[in-house]
């Protein structure tokens, strides 16, 4: 992100927004979500966010996720610790 972009103050008027209801706002200009436009959807994840998923079964989510810990460190930790066993063997 660059210095102008930092500089850049939005013009939208945001107290006027949030003291709009729902019907209040506009949404003429924007196409209906009709079953061909989710027939043809994709999910496009940012690639930082990509080379994070890891699919896990739900029942080891669950466990990882009731140790009171960030289950998330200690997957990482564990699988650590596996390839810092298992070094002499070829990784690929």
């Amino acid at each position: 992100m660059s210095a102008k972009d930092l500089s850049n103050t939005s013009r939208t008027n945001w107290d006027a927004l949030d003291a709009m209801t729902d019907e209040e706002i506009d949404y003429s200009d924007i196409p209906p979500l009709t079953e061909e436009f989710f027939a043809k959807a994709t999910l496009q994840l940012p690639a930082d966010q990509a080379r994070d998923l890891v699919k896990l079964d739900p029942d080891i989510m669950a466990w990882f996720e009731s140790q009171d810990v960030d289950y998330k460190t200690l997957i990482n930790s564990i699988l650590r610790r596996y390839i810092e066993s298992n070094s002499d063997r070829e990784m690929g």
